[in-house]
């Protein structure tokens, strides 16, 4: 992070990412006294529009950030032999110093059995195994500028690049071609729902391992396939200010499951399969058919309006790029926000402050960005104004007593890749 002496503003810097993969690699030497078989990366995500629609079958539309999680690995026991005795697993992570190394049979990698952030890492090597694909034992270091806890997807950036990794450690060729990508991303959202306990949907694996640079991802989760949006917002004199609130994004506390039962409910009530048959159209005669079960009908009414209409904004925000409108879709981003705040009730005290100070400053259009409950808002802004924005925001925290936000500027970037 950089502290810009003028303003007070800290701002979270992309590494190079020959300076990415050179730290992994010394850190990989240092734990290990060896060198690494390469280093490869993967980024963290920021979502345009289209939040909590990918687990009811809906649209999205993310970009990856320059910012990435770099992993210097090391295959330590032969493909083929997955359960012998020297398939074993080593992590360290430099954001987890006090951790040291986490060791364990690759066997011992499944559902139940690693906790906390090495179920990230390992959860991908088992999620392959049970998918047909022989992965051995490995060594791996960790290091990473996504900034953690901001809901910017450090969780996906992780999984993608060990997938990225294992991938052409052990000669699996998964990762030459996008169908094949669409494999790897399969097994990091099971390392993430089944390993690492968090019910989330496929999102951020999808942008982390599917995106294009300077194009945003048009992800339909309801048959995984792709379109790439051409997204400059430079050549509009435009940019994405990304607000990290330091109020810390937690998936795995509950509330997330709560909103995934909520929606999954309500689509048994209706009779669809998901949330995605349930047209605008047909959305005043799907929320009156919807009783009292597991939550009060009328909560389980406004998840439902958030998720329809949510998609319908994915939508607009979609055909006023494709007409070269990208001026536009400001009011699109505030009604995504409106909803997630009223219906959906995952925004936080300080990701609304840092939407209407960011408003108030000038956004054309701000919100929050992620599964909610802390993490990161966007704004977009002219780009003369990113300072004066991310310093209005900053001084609005200060006002409400807030920890200071740090920001940064985000432009869509590639997918997760071999590095060095």
């Amino acid at each position: 992070m950089s502290r810009h002496a003028a303003t007070g503003v800290t701002w979270v810097d992309a590494w190079e990412p020959a300076a990415g993969a050179e730290r992994a690699a010394a850190a990989f030497r240092a734990r290990f006294d060896a060198e690494p078989d390469g280093v490869w990366s993967a980024p963290g995500r920021v979502n345009l529009i289209g939040e909590h629609t990918d687990y009811n079958g809906g649209l999205c539309l993310p970009i990856d950030l320059p910012h990435r999680t770099y992993v210097a690995l090391r295959r330590t026991s032969a493909a083929g032999t997955p359960g012998a005795a020297d398939a074993v697993v080593r992590l360290a992570s430099a954001q987890e110093p006090d951790a040291g190394l986490w060791s364990a049979p690759l066997a011992d990698t499944g559902p139940g059995r690693v906790d906390g952030w090495p179920a990230y890492a390992a959860g991908v090597a088992w999620a392959l195994g049970a998918a047909g694909h022989t992965v051995g034992g490995f060594d791996a270091v960790v290091d990473s500028c996504v900034p953690y806890g901001a809901g910017l997807s450090s969780s996906a950036a992780l999984e993608c690049a060990v997938a990225v990794a294992l991938d052409e450690a052990f000669g699996l060729g998964l990762a030459d071609d996008d169908a094949g990508r669409t494999r790897l991303v399969a097994a990091c959202i099971r390392a993430e729902n089944e390993v690492a306990g968090a019910p989330t949907g496929g999102m951020d694996q999808s942008a982390s391992l599917r995106a294009r640079a300077g194009h945003a991802l048009l992800l339909d989760t309801l048959d995984q396939s792709v379109r790439h949006v051409p997204f400059d917002l430079a050549g509009s004199g435009l940019a994405l200010l990304v607000i990290d609130t330091k109020a810390e994004h937690r998936l795995a506390d509950g509330q997330y499951a709560a909103r995934r039962t909520a929606c999954e409910a309500a689509a048994r009530q209706l009779g669809v399969a998901t949330l995605r048959e349930v047209r605008p159209d047909g959305l005043d005669d799907a929320l009156a058919r919807i009783a009292d079960a597991d939550l009060p009908a009328d909560v389980t009414r406004r998840r439902v309006r958030h998720v329809v209409t949510e998609i319908a904004r994915v939508e607009t925000f979609v055909a006023l790029l494709d007409a070269g409108r990208v001026r536009d879709v400001g009011p699109v981003m505030d009604a995504s926000h409106a909803s997630l705040r009223d219906d959906y009730e995952v925004s936080a005290p300080e990701l609304d402050v840092a939407v209407d100070a960011a408003r108030a400053a000038g956004a054309l259009g701000a919100r929050m960005t992620g599964g909610g409950f802390g993490g990161s808002a966007i704004a977009l802004v002219e780009v003369g104004a990113v300072d004066d924005v991310a310093v209005a925001v900053a001084r609005a925290f200060d006002d409400a007593g807030f920890h200071p936000p740090a920001f940064l500027v985000a432009e869509a970037s590639g997918p997760a890749s071999r590095t060095a």
